[in-house]
């Protein structure tokens, strides 16, 4: 697996697809409109290249989605069910809603009884989603460093295999892991998100991750 096709033009889609180049892995940035990546793709070097979310879905053997939470659907329309069929695909999302946040909590636009990640599950039955990267900031997603040593990442997925492949990545990345389970679990890991961001919006405290301590 060397070949990476990132979806999405943002701050986090930037920070995955340096870290997996940094990593020796050539990737694809897909976007509604390629050419707003060309500053990228210059700077990036041989291994990167740039297309449609089409383009890139088809082209990567993995596949991340990183897109604002209230784009992931039509994201995952657009990448085309076939292009993603049988692969995995990393979901970062969080189902954050345009409403700005109250008194620093942010609201969501799914209920506890569902999750963004499920609903992307849905509609491409036949893609193996792993939710990854959704519980921290883009600046510490790659090899974090933070004195309390390697932060936990929580994932979940319905293929084991699938998860497999984003642990080895996460391996790499400097994680730690903490697998829980089948998709339903999303429905408590998208929330964390929700805490994650409080320091930062009250107090403007950015630089943090979850760590499981374990007995």
């Amino acid at each position: 697996m060397k070949q990476i096709a990132v979806l999405g033009s943002g701050v986090v889609g930037q920070m995955l697809a340096d870290g997996f180049l940094t990593h020796g892995y050539d990737v694809m940035r897909g976007s509604r409109e390629p050419a707003k990546l060309a500053d990228w793709k210059a700077k990036a070097g041989a291994r990167a290249s740039t297309g449609t979310f089409a383009d890139a879905a088809k082209w990567g053997e993995l596949v991340v989605l990183a897109v604002k939470g209230t784009a992931a659907e039509s994201v995952v329309d657009l990448a085309g069910a076939a292009n993603l069929a049988g692969k995995t695909v990393v979901d970062t999302t969080n189902p954050i809603a345009e409403a700005p946040p109250a008194h620093g909590v942010l609201h969501f636009f799914t209920t506890l009884e569902d999750s963004l990640m499920e609903r992307l599950q849905r509609r491409v039955p036949a893609a193996r989603f792993v939710k990854a990267f959704s519980c921290v900031g883009n600046a510490l997603m790659v090899n974090p460093q933070l004195p309390g040593g390697p932060p936990t990442m929580f994932i979940c997925g319905n293929e084991a295999s699938a998860k497999d492949q984003v642990k080895a990545i996460l391996v790499q990345f400097g994680w730690d892991i903490e697998d829980l389970g089948a998709a339903e679990a999303a429905r408590a890991i998208e929330p964390l998100c929700i805490l994650w961001c409080i320091p930062g919006f009250v107090s403007n405290r950015w630089m943090h991750a979850y760590k499981v301590l374990r007995a």
